[in-house]
């Protein structure tokens, strides 16, 4: 019997580097899990809970005083905490969509960065759904958001409130990527639990692992569930960022009233979740020494998508400033010639920030050299999510600070330390979680990395010959003659 032929393009670089086999892939990635804690993870852990109990203070202040602990007054009664609540949703796009979308279309560069950002993407969900939470008031009282029934006489949630909506999207689009995040790490889980040593160690992954043999049955229900998930999930990424634009698009505000918010919100958010995504990969490849796979391969396909989405929601800005043109609504037209566009207004600046990091610094990624640049790409993976923060900033303050009495003028709108130090909290949580994850956990998948090794290695790429250079003719007389 003839061997297979071997057809594997050498045109893209390999995304696992060095000369590795299934062993090597083990230690290098089960490596930090095992390891004690560095000096440069205690640091950064540290740093982030002090960050948390800045956070917890603050809402714990906000929760015995009011919402008058935070600036919010009669004219801007959204502020910084729905700013918040909207970035850390975009924020927690990228996971699913490297996950889901990705596995769907059978992208094997997704396999060095899924786990990460599918853990970046339930922490991210954990930070946002606190900020509506607290903007309540009175939190005791959160109960009424959930949809039960008619038992307690004539109250009812309001089924046509899109922050009703919000309460379905956000719950199942945590539920869904928990099971996927979870299901997938149940290999690697075994392996540790395997290599373990220590008798806790053993117990608690023992427990977490789920009895996983890795036998031919589990790995078929394991495809299975992981397909099906990936079903689930996709037409969440698209569905959680539209209903999360409704607060806003249903409304009648100038500025707010608009119809290209959801697919610009979607396109929005993954741009600003790949960011995120690059600016932990970077910092984790260098910390959990795994250059190896996590490659400027990867590195340079999601800069790929970053410039994409960036000129998807550069487009979406100027839609909306010439359909307040073409519109010919006045108020509409104020709303953006006067209060975003002006740079004299008093959030003028704001504007043209989101414009300069969102739109105009991401166009450097047209050059690969700087895709493939560390240093330029983890500067702009901060300065994406800088701009994304004042995208959702602009949307809600300018659109609202300024209403049709002339003595609301006056009300100009800042944080208080309060709103700050609630911000900085939901990052000291996010980190927190981050780094606890990175220690007991594989932050790549091990079995994803293994699956691919033997077609995208780089020692498996070398091995293969030269039928690359083949005459595309020739190529499909071997092709055809070896089937």
């Amino acid at each position: 019997m003839q061997a297979p032929l071997r057809y594997e393009s050498q045109v893209r670089t390999a995304l696992v580097e060095g000369q590795k086999d299934y062993h090597q892939v083990t230690e290098d990635i089960v490596r930090p899990v095992e390891a004690a804690p560095s000096r440069l993870w205690w640091i950064g852990f540290i740093i982030s809970v002090c960050c948390l109990l800045f956070g917890v203070w603050s809402v714990t202040e906000q929760v015995i005083y009011g919402v008058g602990q935070w600036n919010l007054h009669r004219t801007i009664g959204w502020g910084w905490d729905i700013t918040n609540f909207v970035w850390w949703v975009g924020i927690g796009h990228a996971g699913t969509l490297i996950s889901a979308i990705l596995l769907l279309f059978r992208q094997g560069w997704r396999t060095g960065v899924n786990r990460a950002a599918e853990a970046m993407t339930i922490f991210a969900v954990m930070c946002a759904g606190q900020f509506p939470i607290w903007h309540m008031g009175r939190v005791w009282l959160c109960f009424f958001i959930m949809p039960y029934p008619n038992t307690r006489g004539p109250v009812w949630p309001n089924f046509n409130s899109p922050l009703l909506w919000d309460v379905f999207a956000i719950s199942t689009y945590f539920t869904v990527s928990v099971l996927f995040w979870y299901s997938g790490l149940i290999p690697d889980i075994a392996t540790v639990r395997d290599r373990a040593k220590v008798k806790w160690r053993k117990l608690m992954y023992g427990v977490l692992s789920f009895g996983w043999t890795g036998s031919t049955k589990h790995w078929q229900r394991h495809e299975s569930l992981s397909l099906v998930l990936a079903g689930l999930s996709t037409p969440l990424v698209l569905s959680v960022h539209t209903i999360v634009s409704m607060d806003f698009a249903t409304s009648v505000i100038p500025g707010w009233h608009t119809t290209i918010f959801p697919p610009y919100f979607v396109a929005g958010a993954i741009f600003s979740g790949f960011a995120m995504v690059q600016t932990l990969l970077l910092v984790s490849r260098k910390v959990l020494k795994l250059e190896g796979y996590i490659t400027l391969e990867h590195i340079e396909v999601m800069n790929k998508v970053i410039v994409l989405t960036g000129s998807i929601v550069g487009i979406a800005y100027l839609t909306e400033l010439f359909i307040s043109w073409y519109g010919q609504n006045k108020f509409e037209g104020w709303a953006f010639a006067q209060n975003r566009v002006n740079i004299f207004s008093p959030y003028g600046w704001s504007y043209y920030l989101m414009m300069g990091c969102n739109v105009l610094s991401p166009q450097i990624f047209w050059f690969r050299k700087m895709r493939r640049n560390l240093t330029v790409t983890f500067f702009m993976s901060v300065i994406v999510n800088i701009g994304m923060w004042f995208e959702r900033f602009v949307i809600i303050v300018t659109s609202i600070y300024r209403d049709y009495l002339p003595s609301s003028w006056a009300m100009y709108y800042a944080p208080s330390i309060w709103e700050v130090g609630f911000y900085i909290g939901t990052f000291g949580l996010f980190f927190t979680c981050y780094f606890l994850f990175s220690k007991f956990f594989p932050v790549i998948a091990i079995a994803e990395i293994k699956h691919i090794l033997k077609k995208s290695g780089e020692s498996y790429k070398e091995k293969m010959g030269p039928l690359e250079q083949m005459p595309v003719e020739e190529f499909a007389h071997e092709y055809a003659h070896a089937h």
